[in-house]
């Protein structure tokens, strides 16, 4: 359960000085990438395929589909939206958690399985349903382990509040007994701009914190963007750079956009990887105005840390070419 952990602190193989945005250049929105024996992979909103690479700048697609048909027909019997996946090694498993999404009422996060890092996977297992829950939007799964206290925690939501609850040790299951609780975010019935509406909650630690990852706003909206909180523990209150709660619908500008930039509405990002020498990239997604299209492309960028210990990125904007080399 470490494994995802560990991984953050890889170094980059092969990797090239520089790069251009967006890395992976077709619709690969709300991306999840991860890490094995030298090769990076992953998948996005839609399931239609894996992409790998070895430098996480130049991707190619593998040959076989992220799910097996037999989990695909079972994925289709539940929706035929399949959002925002996340992937994690769990013990000697590879699991796969995807959005099944009908409407807010009607929302499921849907576990599926591999023993490889490529997949294909297989359909394991409902893990939190909204019908049951109550909580609207039971979209955008992020799994986390926490080495100090030996729990697995799924984070999710989005209109009805990002929440967390405590996994079974093999995340297949809710734990025995385990609440739901908000953690970030108004729900839509508040603050129906969605400005302090989060969701594509994301997880990282440094130095002693917990940092969480949110997105605001409307998705295809240029003013879409992230934001960020943390907490010194995973099951703590989770505080903006001013000590605001974010379950209050406080959080810190991190990435943002105008409506006349090229590349806009940056958003939902992935993982965070270090190179060798300890800097830091972000994944995320963005539009790219010239491109034409509505399209939501993966772009990579370096993140950076303040003397007290938050994140930022060279100028808040997303960047077409990024002169930092990668070593």
């Amino acid at each position: 359960m470490l494994a995802r952990l560990l991984v953050m602190l890889l170094p980059l193989l092969a990797a090239p000085d520089y790069f251009r945005n967006p890395v992976i250049r077709r619709d690969w929105a709300d991306p999840t990438v991860w890490y094995e024996d030298g090769r990076y992979y992953s998948v996005a909103t839609g399931l239609d395929a894996i992409y790998t690479s070895t430098d996480m700048v130049s991707w190619s697609k593998l040959d076989h589909a992220p799910l097996t048909r037999d989990a695909m027909d079972q994925a289709r019997r539940l929706s035929r939206y399949l959002w925002a996946p996340d992937v994690v090694k769990i013990g000697d498993a590879w699991m796969m958690y995807v959005t099944c999404y009908r409407s807010a009422q009607e929302s499921k996060i849907v576990a599926f399985r591999s023993s490889s890092p490529s997949g294909p996977f297989e359909y394991d297992a409902i893990i939190s349903d909204s019908a049951q829950t109550g909580i609207p939007d039971t979209i955008d799964p992020e799994v986390v382990y926490d080495p100090q206290t030996a729990r697995l925690w799924l984070f999710f939501g989005s209109i009805g509040g990002i929440h967390r609850v405590a996994l079974a040790p093999d995340g297949r299951r809710v734990a025995e007994g385990a609440r739901y609780e908000h953690v970030a975010g108004l729900t839509y019935e508040v603050d129906s701009t969605r400005t302090h509406v989060f969701e594509g909650s994301y997880l990282h630690y440094r130095r002693g914190y917990w940092y969480l990852f949110v997105s605001c706003g409307y998705f295809a909206d240029p003013q879409y963007m992230l934001k960020v909180g943390r907490s010194p523990s995973l099951d703590g209150e989770f505080v903006d750079k001013d000590g605001r709660k974010m379950s209050l619908g406080y959080a810190t500008p991190l990435l943002w956009s105008t409506l006349v930039d090229n590349f806009y509405g940056p958003g939902h990002n992935g993982e965070i990887f270090s190179d060798a020498a300890g800097q830091d990239y972000i994944f995320y997604h963005c539009h790219d105005r010239s491109s034409g299209t509505a399209r939501r492309f993966t772009f990579l960028q370096r993140l950076f840390w303040d003397a007290d210990g938050w994140p930022y990125l060279d100028h808040s904007r997303p960047v077409a070419e990024d002169l930092t080399p990668l070593l």
